[in-house]
């Protein structure tokens, strides 16, 4: 399905064009101007340096569009979490429980590494190649995991796939900007969201189900003629017009930028996943990640502010007031959810649940998701603004986390379903809020790169959430344990093995077993207190938006 293009128009001055200005001669709706306010985007002037237009397709075609990259966005959630219950049968089928952590990080660093970048490089080769190609990453890695013979094999399997799901989720994002006004941005939003939840919600089911049935590696090769569908229908459906240049698109393309932002992200999230789990937080490893990953960052701002003509995210449009709250919204109440998807199971588990019926007590989450995500693109589409509705999202987040913060073990059933279901819906709520906060701050051109900036905030979030979140668990632990526990015989045993696995409570003396649960709940309210401070530090924080025209049409017009 071919869309109209509207490239290469050059913008000239006339005598109406402002001699000074930002420059695109937009201010913002109070009068300032520069790059460190808004713009109101209430035009789109092309030129040679702008991303054309896409011709706005009906209703019909854009539905075969978006569900043909839907597709992918399923099944690229449905492998990220996949892994859930195949960790421990791979690991065991290796003999190298050791790495079994490093399965599901492997995924995840990659697919946060190569996220940032797919904006700018969709831009420059189109979205289509990128989709076609994150589907060939995406169907490798599965079959390289499906064929391992060693750990190192497997690792490196789950690698290549997260570069591939990483990429069809956020080109996914880029898409839809690019075929749907602001005005209705947020409902096709909300559709996509429910795709990735339902993907996600059932990952776990799918792989223990094929596990039981087949083996784990069928689990893997199971999925790969589904990603070959994908990419065949992608290849036909998307055709999305991309800015000419006189250069080649390898010239255009900041690879500087690129290794030294990879290189960034991932020796951040190295040193996070590591500290901890693989080594101890003073291990010199966790030291030089986590140095290194500053050093880069520095050199990834210098390159991008001064060197690179087309840099992978323009450090200037962080200075937007709009977009930097947009990105740090992202990164607090990312922090705050999974931070919950971590430690909810947990408090269910504590309260004598096992880890399924831990696990079935998430789904109210995933129905939250649904539901914020498509009523809150209604709600914008009927009255195209954002910024009062993104103060009720904020409540009702916050709400969800001071519920949390309540809970005792003697909390009746329903609170923790409403707070989940509430969590999902502020949640969820808030990514399709900020996204089109985000889009309508800048122009059409940068709506792609600045959409690859949130996706960084977002994934380097979960991370420290985590982080964060089992720092404060295992010293509360470990005080209050060795506080109740501390003059009984073998306590530091006892304590050691109580830390690593809630499965050592059953081993315990049954008088000492209600002492020890009371607990954990104490560190569990404290991670739950921790995030509810996390969630306020973002609501506020997203009040530093500005409302801005979400256009009826591409144009902005």
């Amino acid at each position: 399905m071919a869309l109209t293009e509207h490239d290469n128009v050059e913008e000239h001055a006339s005598e109406t064009s402002p001699l000074l200005g930002n420059g695109d001669g937009k201010v913002t709706p109070d009068g300032e101007s520069g790059q460190g306010g808004d713009t109101d985007n209430t035009g789109d002037s092309r030129g040679e340096n702008d991303a054309p237009l896409a011709e706005e397709p009906s209703t019909g075609k854009l539905l075969i569009v978006m569900s043909s990259i839907w597709f992918g966005t399923f099944l690229a959630a449905l492998d990220a979490t996949i892994i859930a219950t195949l960790s421990a049968p791979i690991s065991t089928s290796f003999n190298s429980l050791s790495l079994l952590s490093w399965l599901a990080s492997a995924y995840f660093i990659a697919n946060a590494a190569l996220q940032p970048l797919s904006g700018r490089l969709t831009d420059i080769l189109s979205r289509r190649t990128g989709l076609i190609f994150s589907n060939i990453f995406f169907a490798a890695g599965n079959l390289i995991c499906g064929l391992a013979t060693s750990e190192w094999v497997m690792i490196f399997g789950r690698i290549v796939a997260g570069m591939g799901g990483g990429g069809l989720t956020a080109i996914s994002t880029f898409v839809g900007s690019d075929l749907v006004p602001l005005r209705r941005r947020g409902v096709w939003q909300g559709f996509g969201n429910i795709c990735f939840g339902v993907g996600a919600g059932l990952g776990g089911v799918f792989g223990g189900w094929i596990n039981d049935t087949w083996g784990w590696r069928k689990a893997f090769l199971i999925q790969v003629p589904f990603i070959v569908i994908s990419g065949i229908m992608v290849s036909f459906t998307v055709n999305i017009p991309v800015k000419y240049s006189s250069k080649s698109a390898l010239k255009r393309i900041d690879f500087l930028g690129a290794a030294t932002l990879i290189t960034t992200l991932v020796l951040l999230l190295v040193g996070l996943n590591s500290g901890g789990n693989v080594v101890p937080w003073n291990h010199p490893l966790i030291y030089t990640t986590l140095s290194l990953s500053f050093i880069f960052l520095l050199l990834f701002i210098y390159i991008e502010s001064k060197l690179a003509s087309e840099p992978v995210i323009p450090v200037k449009l962080l200075l937007n007031r709009t977009v930097l709250a947009a990105c740090l919204t992202n990164w607090f109440l990312t922090m705050c959810v999974f931070s919950l998807l971590f430690y909810g199971p947990i408090y269910f588990q504590v309260k004598g649940l096992s880890p399924t019926q831990a696990g079935v007590r998430l789904i109210p989450q995933s129905i939250g998701t649904a539901i914020g995500s498509v009523s809150t693109g209604l709600i914008m589409r009927w009255t195209g603004k954002y910024y009062i509705l993104n103060i009720c999202i904020q409540i009702v987040f916050t709400a969800a986390y001071a519920l949390l913060s309540s809970f005792t073990l003697m909390t009746p059933a329903w609170e923790p379903v409403l707070a989940m279901l509430m969590s999902g819906i502020g949640y969820s709520g808030m990514l399709t809020t900020t996204l089109l906060a985000l889009i309508s701050a800048v122009d059409h051109k940068d709506q792609a790169v600045i959409t690859s900036a949130s996706y960084a905030f977002r994934s380097t979030g979960s991370a420290i959430g985590i982080t964060i979140a089992s720092a404060v668990f295992q010293n509360i632990l470990k005080i209050r344990l060795w506080a109740v526990l501390g003059d009984r015989e073998g306590a530091a045993d006892v304590i050691g093995r109580l830390r690593d696995s809630l499965d050592e409570i059953k081993t315990l003396p049954v008088e000492w077993r209600g002492e020890v649960r009371e607990v954990y709940m104490e560190a569990l309210r404290g991670v739950f207190l921790t995030t509810l401070g996390i969630g306020i530090v973002g609501g506020l924080v997203s009040l530093a938006m500005r409302e801005h025209v979400l256009h009826r049409n591409l144009e902005r017009k």
